[in-house]
Parts: structure tokens; sequence; C-alpha cells
């Protein structure tokens, strides 16, 4: 049985690696000569700490520091052997997070 659907979903803290992870991934479908769908951004999450400047004195003295998580999806439909192949040969780089799902 052939899957129907692909669905990569992709997580960073930079847009530059998520944006050259992205390409790479659509160059490997094009490849094997099926198009995909995307990349779809999703909302950036956005994460904010606050902490204390010193522990003991100046309690109003804060510094806040965020964390933002940048989110993309690229969906494949009717994905070929060939392209599955390309895929698992791609070599992205280590701050991406990657979770593919077949619908």
């Amino acid at each position: 049985m052939q899957l129907q659907k692909l669905r990569i979903a992709l997580k960073a803290y930079e847009t530059s690696l998520l944006n050259e992870s992205c390409t790479q991934i659509l160059e490997a479908v094009e490849k094997g000569g099926i198009k995909a769908i995307g990349p779809i951004p999703l909302p950036t999450k956005r994460r904010i700490y606050c902490v204390l400047r010193s522990p003991h004195v100046n309690k109003d003295a804060r510094e806040h520091f965020e964390i933002r998580t940048h989110k993309k999806i690229i969906d494949i439909y009717k994905p070929t052997d060939a392209v599955m192949e390309n895929l698992r040969k791609l070599d992205l780089s280590a701050g991406v997070d990657i979770e593919i799902k077949s619908l």
C-alpha cells in the first residue's frame, strides 16, 4: 500500500537554518518528480523569561529574555520510493527539529 500523504514539520530557533532545511527538502522532493506544497509558515511561539538582576536587593530591577520557536510544514502527496530515498539521504543542520508523519 502506497502512502497517500507525507507531512514534514520543521522547528528551529533560527530562521536561516529553517529556510535552508526547507529548500533542501524541496529540492530532494523535486528530484523525484513530485511537487510539494509548502513550506507553510506556522505562528512563532515566544517564551519569555523574567529574571531578577540582583537576588537580594532591587526587586524591581528585572531582565526579560525570550526564545522564539519558528515552525514550518511541508506536505508531499503520493510520495514514491525515490522521493523517500532522497529524503533519507539528506544531511540537515543540527539546529532543526524534524518530525515526519504519514497521513
